[in-house]
């Protein structure tokens, strides 16, 4: 009895699988943590792109219409492929100086997906020198609400936002028509 007894302590037959037992969840958990951050990471540039994109499609052109403003949100929306595009909040809004107040900077026109527009006349700010003289500015804001597919490391959505100024390319400013 006691030779079966030592002969069984000094076996080693199952010790790997049983230390991968203890060492596979936490191997797991940080697969699905990397694929999860990389996901987010990779849904943070999305909005970063979105956003200078979405100013420098606006800012190509003199005037714009509705129906080309529907086609840029449009192009927004295959951008962020493959996330949900109901859970990106774009606002393009056309910002000039404030011809009452010098210093100070108005909504000429503003159009949104998703969320409501700014308000025509009303104050933004604007970092300074950014809109010349008589000039404006096209200002995109882009507010993404990332929710992880698996949840598994990160349980709460994540908020992105951007913003990115472009200046109009063919005119002083961009009109909508």
């Amino acid at each position: 009895m006691r030779r079966i007894g030592s002969t069984f302590l000094r076996r080693q037959d199952g010790t790997v699988a049983v230390e991968f037992a203890f060492i596979a969840p936490i191997l797991i958990t940080m697969f699905f943590g990397t694929v999860e951050v990389c996901n987010a990471v990779i849904c943070r540039e999305k909005v970063t792109t979105l956003a200078a994109s979405a100013a420098d499609l606006v800012a190509q052109d003199a005037v714009i219409t509705e129906s080309q403003i529907t086609d840029v949100f449009s192009a927004l929306n295959a951008v962020i492929y493959p996330y949900p595009s109901s859970s990106a909040r774009i606002i393009i809004t056309s910002v000039k100086a404030d011809p009452n107040h010098a210093g100070q900077y108005i909504v000429d026109w503003s159009r949104a997906q998703n969320t409501t527009a700014h308000t025509q006349g009303a104050n933004i700010t604007v970092p300074a020198g950014l809109v010349t003289t008589g000039g404006s500015v096209i200002l995109a804001e882009v507010t993404y609400s990332y929710s992880s597919s698996t949840s598994n490391v990160i349980h709460a959505p994540i908020t992105f936002h951007d913003s990115f100024y472009a200046r109009p390319r063919q005119s002083t400013s961009v009109t909508i028509s």
